[in-house]
Protein backbone atom coordinates (compact mmCIF):
# COMPACT_ATOMS: atom_id res chain seq x y z
CA UNK A 1 0.00 0.00 0.00
CA UNK A 2 1.36 3.66 -0.72
CA UNK A 3 1.08 6.24 1.46
CA UNK A 4 0.82 10.02 0.16
CA UNK A 5 3.61 12.41 1.30
CA UNK A 6 1.29 15.40 1.61
CA UNK A 7 3.59 18.13 3.30
CA UNK A 8 7.09 19.10 3.72
CA UNK A 9 7.30 17.86 7.46
CA UNK A 10 6.60 14.50 6.06
CA UNK A 11 3.12 13.75 7.18
CA UNK A 12 1.15 10.76 5.94
CA UNK A 13 -2.15 9.59 4.88
CA UNK A 14 -3.21 6.80 3.73
CA UNK A 15 -5.28 6.20 0.59
CA UNK A 16 -7.74 4.33 2.76
CA UNK A 17 -8.77 7.48 5.30
CA UNK A 18 -8.84 9.59 1.60
CA UNK A 19 -11.43 7.46 0.36
CA UNK A 20 -13.31 6.93 4.10
CA UNK A 21 -13.09 10.59 3.94
CA UNK A 22 -15.03 11.22 0.19
CA UNK A 23 -17.67 7.94 1.16
CA UNK A 24 -17.79 7.50 4.45
CA UNK A 25 -20.76 9.98 4.51
CA UNK A 26 -22.72 8.26 2.23
CA UNK A 27 -22.31 4.73 3.10
CA UNK A 28 -23.71 6.01 6.86
CA UNK A 29 -26.43 7.72 5.30
CA UNK A 30 -27.60 4.68 3.52
CA UNK A 31 -26.88 2.52 6.59
CA UNK A 32 -29.17 5.11 8.50
CA UNK A 33 -31.89 4.87 5.82
CA UNK A 34 -32.10 1.09 5.47
CA UNK A 35 -32.09 -0.14 9.09
CA UNK A 36 -34.11 3.34 10.72
CA UNK A 37 -37.09 2.54 8.19
CA UNK A 38 -36.85 -1.33 8.24
CA UNK A 39 -36.37 -1.14 11.94
CA UNK A 40 -39.18 1.10 12.28
CA UNK A 41 -41.78 -0.48 9.96
CA UNK A 42 -40.94 -3.70 11.12
CA UNK A 43 -41.55 -3.43 14.40
CA UNK A 44 -44.89 -1.19 13.85
CA UNK A 45 -46.35 -3.28 11.65
CA UNK A 46 -46.11 -6.27 14.13
CA UNK A 47 -48.11 -3.98 16.60
CA UNK A 48 -45.35 -4.05 19.05
CA UNK A 49 -43.04 -0.76 20.63
CA UNK A 50 -40.19 -2.13 21.59
CA UNK A 51 -37.04 -4.37 20.09
CA UNK A 52 -35.72 -6.87 22.36
CA UNK A 53 -37.32 -5.33 25.19
CA UNK A 54 -35.36 -2.29 24.11
CA UNK A 55 -38.42 1.25 23.29
CA UNK A 56 -38.26 1.63 19.89
CA UNK A 57 -38.01 4.88 20.52
CA UNK A 58 -34.38 4.68 21.62
CA UNK A 59 -33.26 1.97 18.77
CA UNK A 60 -34.35 4.12 16.03
CA UNK A 61 -31.79 7.08 18.33
CA UNK A 62 -29.20 4.37 17.62
CA UNK A 63 -30.07 4.38 14.21
CA UNK A 64 -29.20 8.02 14.05
CA UNK A 65 -26.58 9.06 15.89
CA UNK A 66 -24.05 6.25 14.79
CA UNK A 67 -24.21 7.17 11.57
CA UNK A 68 -24.22 10.76 12.18
CA UNK A 69 -21.20 10.06 14.19
CA UNK A 70 -19.09 8.04 11.12
CA UNK A 71 -20.54 10.76 8.73
CA UNK A 72 -18.94 13.64 11.33
CA UNK A 73 -15.93 11.58 11.22
CA UNK A 74 -15.63 11.52 7.59
CA UNK A 75 -16.08 14.82 7.54
CA UNK A 76 -13.24 15.78 9.91
CA UNK A 77 -10.96 13.70 7.69
CA UNK A 78 -12.16 15.14 4.43
CA UNK A 79 -11.15 18.69 6.14
CA UNK A 80 -7.94 16.79 7.03
CA UNK A 81 -7.03 15.86 3.66
CA UNK A 82 -7.90 19.30 1.95
CA UNK A 83 -6.27 21.09 4.81
CA UNK A 84 -3.20 19.26 4.21
CA UNK A 85 -3.57 19.20 0.62
CA UNK A 86 -3.79 23.51 0.60
CA UNK A 87 -0.95 23.92 2.63
CA UNK A 88 1.36 21.30 0.32
CA UNK A 89 0.23 22.94 -2.58
CA UNK A 90 1.07 26.50 -1.13
CA UNK A 91 3.98 25.38 -0.30
CA UNK A 92 5.05 24.29 -3.39
CA UNK A 93 3.67 27.28 -4.70
CA UNK A 94 1.01 25.06 -7.11
CA UNK A 95 -2.48 26.87 -7.90
CA UNK A 96 -4.55 23.66 -8.28
CA UNK A 97 -5.76 20.98 -6.82
CA UNK A 98 -4.09 17.81 -7.26
CA UNK A 99 -6.19 14.74 -6.74
CA UNK A 100 -6.29 13.80 -3.27
CA UNK A 101 -6.97 17.71 -2.50
CA UNK A 102 -10.09 16.99 -4.73
CA UNK A 103 -10.91 14.45 -3.10
CA UNK A 104 -10.89 15.96 0.23
CA UNK A 105 -12.94 19.15 -1.24
CA UNK A 106 -15.87 16.74 -2.70
CA UNK A 107 -15.94 14.75 0.58
CA UNK A 108 -16.54 17.94 2.51
CA UNK A 109 -19.16 18.99 0.79
CA UNK A 110 -21.00 15.54 0.70
CA UNK A 111 -20.36 14.75 3.86
CA UNK A 112 -21.63 18.18 5.19
CA UNK A 113 -24.95 17.06 2.95
CA UNK A 114 -25.34 13.61 4.48
CA UNK A 115 -24.81 14.74 8.13
CA UNK A 116 -27.59 17.44 7.59
CA UNK A 117 -29.79 14.96 5.96
CA UNK A 118 -29.40 12.76 9.29
CA UNK A 119 -30.00 15.27 11.57
CA UNK A 120 -33.25 15.95 9.50
CA UNK A 121 -34.07 12.28 9.86
CA UNK A 122 -32.94 12.76 13.77
CA UNK A 123 -35.42 16.07 13.84
CA UNK A 124 -38.58 13.62 12.71
CA UNK A 125 -37.84 11.20 15.42
CA UNK A 126 -37.67 13.68 17.85
CA UNK A 127 -41.33 15.47 16.60
CA UNK A 128 -43.05 12.82 15.30
CA UNK A 129 -44.28 9.98 16.92
CA UNK A 130 -42.83 6.51 15.52
CA UNK A 131 -45.64 4.16 15.29
CA UNK A 132 -48.09 6.52 14.08
CA UNK A 133 -51.67 4.51 13.90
Amino acid sequence: MTTIRTSARGRRLGPAFTWFGVVGGAVAWSVHLIAAWAINELTCESGRTTVAGVPLVAVMWVAVIGPALVTAAALAISALVWRRESVAARQRSDRGYGRTGMMGLIGLGANALFLSIIAAGGAAVLVLPVCQP
